[in-house]
């Protein structure tokens, strides 16, 4: 029985492969039309790439500019495992998790 490692228990270079792979099949599913199989593999991929930040160099109350197309600003309340809590400025008052990968640190 082939059981795949949870992200939390990979070392840099499984996550980096992890990643490489994700990626790969989000270039394959794109080039197909498949859009949310697309998504999934990029969420995959980003939260992968979130056991690769430095979670202690992330500071509660700041506010740090979103990785993405459309610039956008995220301000840190709380941080849980490899989740960044808290607001989206000039978005809804509603609070959201967002992988620590999205945040430009």
């Amino acid at each position: 029985m082939n059981e795949e490692k949870k992200f939390v228990e990979m070392n840099e270079h499984e996550l980096k492969n992890s990643i490489a792979d994700y990626r790969e099949k989000m270039r394959k599913a794109e080039a197909m039309g498949i859009l949310n199989e697309y998504e999934v593999y990029k969420r995959k991929a980003l939260i992968a790439e979130s056991y690769l930040v430095d979670t202690s160099k992330i500071e509660i109350g700041k506010v740090y500019g979103l990785i993405g197309d459309t610039p956008s600003y995220f301000k840190v309340e709380r941080i849980n495992g490899v989740f960044a809590w808290g607001f989206r400025l000039k978005g809804s008052k509603i609070e959201e998790g967002i992988p620590v990968s999205l945040l430009q640190l």
